[in-house]
């Protein structure tokens, strides 16, 4: 029929009525029905399931219809620094934005929201940060949580920097962390603890005796102190190299090649030392120095080559002339206990027949036994031997 108007507010809603543009009232659940022949009257209506009420008319409601509001809504409105956790019937399910004013229905869903002060503690407990997380990525809105919250997890083995619009504000352990990020700039940067190893490779440098090498070096360390060695240094690695490297030519250059080669522990001691004195006031704590290569000029291998060769050749010569000494002393010795044993002479004879033997196929024997034991192999002693 025309210009008459039928409206049914469900149990679950509510309905806003504007006469000419204006809030007049706040409509339970029912049946309403009026004639408007000039449009002048709309009803809205609003459902409770959804208690966030969302609208521009907010601060116009507060202001022109402050009874209404305070019977049908719960006003929420927070500062500068304060953020709101909002409860659906015990459940974490959304975040109030600082500086914010919300309207919440009266309604069955029941509503709490916790004012939190950010600038008193920017902490957020992990089981509600994750709680949070779940719930805006939910409702998709993953832009309030890159904007309010700063989430990090640190490693094992690793320490947490916490930086506060720059500066550094505290350390974390291992694990999942939360802040709030209202108001200020926050980041986490996370400093390996574990043993960690760096290279210094194809260092040329010139010896004390003016020789070329070409050095690789390795060493290990950890960072000791985080926040002393964030303070202080620019990089841990740069500076560690840099040291690395200076050790290193200080302590080639202060010898000739003879004594680098004879005695390679001496210099990775001294790099060691050097680098330890450097590194240590900024939290670093070196372990271990290894010198990987030395390398030498083509000219210089080849000259060191023929040295080694000959030295190794006049060690053979020395080995080879005591054992035939000591052979030589050996045979003087047996002739001696041979002179003066003469069962000895005769086992000694035996000896050698049982070796002819050995390599002849037959013998023809003549004068019987007594002539192969006797007469077949005999040693003659010198005649100064025999008396």
């Amino acid at each position: 029929m025309l210009g008459y108007n039928r409206v049914v507010v469900a149990e679950h809603e509510r309905g806003i009525e504007w006469v000419n543009r204006v809030v007049t009232r706040i409509l339970g659940p029912g049946v309403y029905a009026y004639w408007d022949l000039l449009g002048e009257r709309e009803i809205r209506r609003y459902d409770l399931n959804e208690p966030r009420f969302d609208s521009k008319l907010i601060d116009t409601l507060l202001s022109n219809h402050p009874a209404l509001c305070e019977e049908h809504f719960q006003q929420v409105t927070l500062g500068r620094n304060e953020v709101g956790l909002v409860f659906h019937n015990g459940r974490l399910a959304d975040l109030l934005e600082p500086e914010s004013r919300t309207l919440f229905w009266r309604g069955p869903v029941a509503v709490r929201v916790d004012v939190v002060d950010t600038a008193a503690d920017i902490r957020i407990p992990a089981e509600t940060a994750r709680h949070l997380q779940r719930a805006l990525r939910t409702q998709g809105q993953q832009a309030k949580l890159s904007r309010w919250l700063l989430t990090t997890e640190v490693a094992d083995h690793h320490v947490g920097l916490l930086l506060l619009d720059g500066g550094l504000k505290e350390t974390l352990g291992p694990g999942f962390h939360a802040f709030w990020s209202v108001d200020q700039s926050l980041s986490v940067e996370q400093a390996d603890r574990r043993l960690l190893s760096i290279e210094v490779q194809g260092q040329e440098i010139l010896t004390q005796d003016k020789v070329s090498l070409r050095i690789n070096l390795g060493a290990t360390y950890r960072v000791a102190d985080p926040v002393r060695a964030r303070t202080e240094l620019e990089s841990v690695e740069k500076h560690l190299y840099r040291t690395l490297q200076h050790g290193l030519r200080q302590a080639i250059g202060t010898r000739s090649l003879d004594a680098l080669l004879s005695d390679k522990g001496a210099l990775e001691a001294l790099v060691f030392d050097y680098t330890q004195a450097r590194a240590e006031p900024y939290g670093i704590a070196l372990d271990s120095v290894g010198i990987r290569d030395v390398i030498l000029p083509g000219e210089m291998k080849q000259i060191l080559n023929q040295v080694v060769e000959a030295e190794k050749q006049a060690q053979a010569n020395i080995i080879k002339r005591r054992e035939e000494t000591a052979a030589t002393r050996s045979l003087l010795n047996t002739a001696r206990l041979m002179e003066e044993n003469p069962t000895l002479l005769r086992l000694k004879e035996l000896e050698t027949l049982e070796r002819v033997a050995e390599r002849v196929g037959s013998f023809t024997v003549y004068g019987g036994l007594d002539a192969i034991l006797k007469d077949t192999v005999r040693i003659q002693l010198p005649a100064a031997a025999q008396g």
